[in-house]
């Protein structure tokens, strides 16, 4: 399996002016790559496809 960034990086929409971002990327295995923008140089977080829906499913429901 790799995880090889395979598209450009986008940064959250939810980030704020206080430079609390994220930055998210598709890797080749379909899964995503996170990075936090104040380090980029920093290894990201890699998620597999399912841990990928997993983190978003889990999140959502935290939602009001």
């Amino acid at each position: 399996m790799t995880r090889e960034v395979v598209g450009p990086y986008r940064t959250s929409s939810y980030s704020g002016q206080n430079n609390n971002c994220v930055e998210v990327a598709p890797t080749a295995d379909g899964g995503r790559a996170v990075r936090d923008t104040k380090d980029r140089a920093r290894p990201s977080l890699h998620f597999s496809p399912a841990g990928w829906q997993t983190f978003l499913t889990a999140t959502k429901k935290d939602q009001p």
